[in-house]
């Protein structure tokens, strides 16, 4: 992940059975099954959401709109949130700011979350959007592809 701000520290989980809570909540999501997505990445404090490009996702330039950059980064946020949840527990999204720094143009996508600061109530997380021109992986696990968008948002325990 780009270091937009200082290196997070890693978390430790407050539920041992967070990875499948986490997957449910997921799993439970329809919208992430209509765009595609897929987990894949799961740990204390990150998510990453892979996702394919698909035209019936576009807007009138054939970029991904940005109404789903916006749901894949928010939802890799607050699965991000959630697997620091206790329990029983839930998140949901308060407050949000994305920057579009490119088109989202590629023929694969990654939303990253993170978790900046777990609190009690709300959780600080910032997210990413990434792009690749191929639809096959970089076997060396460095390419970061193309930075589309960025965000921080804020997710209220629930």
């Amino acid at each position: 992940m780009s270091e937009i701000i200082a290196p997070t520290p890693r978390f430790q989980a407050l539920d041992p059975d967070y990875a499948n809570r986490v997957r449910g909540c997921f799993e439970g999501q329809a919208l992430m099954a209509t765009l595609g997505a897929s987990l894949s990445r799961l740990e204390p404090g990150f998510v990453d959401l892979a996702f394919g490009y698909r035209p019936e996702f576009t807007q009138q330039n054939g970029f991904i709109h940005a109404g789903v950059v916006t749901a894949l980064v928010d939802t890799a946020c607050g699965l991000a949130a959630h697997t620091l949840m206790p329990a029983g527990t839930d998140v949901l999204s308060v407050e949000f700011k994305l920057n579009l720094l490119r088109p989202a143009a590629g023929a694969r996508f990654l939303a990253r979350g993170r978790v900046i600061k777990p609190g009690n109530t709300l959780l600080i997380t910032q997210g990413e959007l990434h792009a690749w021109a191929s639809s096959v992986a970089a076997d060396d696990g460095h390419d970061e592809g193309q930075l589309v968008a960025i965000m921080q948002a804020t997710m209220i325990r629930r």
